[in-house]
């Protein structure tokens, strides 16, 4: 990363080849593959229950698939025990998670926590890359605050600052804009455009998918459905195959990204 946060890491290379897996009787992936390469950005989009949780919790290893393989690197993941997996993914979940009374800054200083031996202190180093991150992600005027009585937007901040202290070749992120208002959603999106690392991360807002994604991949009932450069990927078919809504897709005379207008008048399917 930028600054600080090179660490002599470089972005890697993440493979995700037809994973599968349930619970129960219920199919939440069913073969699904995505390929990320070395620094970019890459959107995966889909419905609310289309398995794009599921799939991240794979990657960054909270879940363990039932088929398929994640390869980062071309090593596959299951290989790395946890504290070696977390020196080389680092991930932004929607749950906060409990704090036990932590302050934020102690919050992000676990990021160092994979790079540490066991109760090893941190170190001038570790302080100065754990003040960055804050700083990097306009939590900095938080630090000395308790952690659980941060709002969700202040919470999710802190939280990217872990990540980004981790240093970490790939950066998972789910949701990473719920609880942000619109200023920090394009300040956070921003900053992960600008980081030297590999981001792959779930997004509700097309829109927002749509300018700050190199790349994006489409879920739809644990399947992947399309993938591409986001204007080949947004099409007003795709959108009422997949979401059930009539839209129209333009091109914003500005950026040049494909731009999602919803239309009212009910459902669409299929194109229609």
């Amino acid at each position: 990363m930028n600054g600080l946060f090179d660490g002599g890491t470089s972005p890697a290379a993440l493979h995700v080849e037809t994973l599968r897996y349930s619970v129960g009787d219920r199919q939440l992936l069913d073969g699904a593959t995505l390929v990320a390469h070395p620094g970019e950005t890459v959107g995966l989009v889909g419905t609310n229950g289309s398995g794009k949780t599921t799939l991240l919790r794979c990657v960054y290893g909270a879940l363990r698939p039932d088929g398929g393989r994640v390869l980062l690197d071309g090593a596959d993941t299951t290989s790395l025990g946890a504290k070696p997996r977390a020196r080389r993914i680092a991930a932004v979940p929607q749950e906060n998670g409990a704090s036990f009374g932590l302050t934020a800054r102690e919050v992000a200083a676990m990021g160092r926590s994979p790079h540490k031996r066991f109760w090893e202190p941190d170190d001038a180093g570790d302080s100065a890359l754990v003040e960055a991150a804050l700083e990097r992600t306009g939590a900095d005027h938080l630090a000395s605050l308790p952690f659980d009585a941060l709002s969700g937007g202040e919470k999710q901040r802190t939280l990217l600052a872990r990540a980004l202290a981790q240093q970490p070749a790939l950066l998972v992120l789910d949701e990473p804009t719920n609880h942000l208002d619109v200023r920090h959603q394009l300040d956070l999106l921003t900053l992960l455009a600008g980081l030297a690392t590999t981001c792959l991360l779930a997004l509700h807002d097309l829109n927002l998918a749509a300018y700050f994604c190199d790349r994006l991949y489409v879920l739809d009932g644990g399947r992947m459905v399309a993938e591409g450069p986001p204007s080949e990927v947004l099409t007003e078919e795709l959108l009422a195959e997949v979401y059930g809504v009539r839209a129209e897709v333009g091109r914003h005379p500005s950026t040049g990204a494909p731009t999602v207008v919803y239309l009212p008048g009910g459902e669409a399917r299929g194109g229609s």
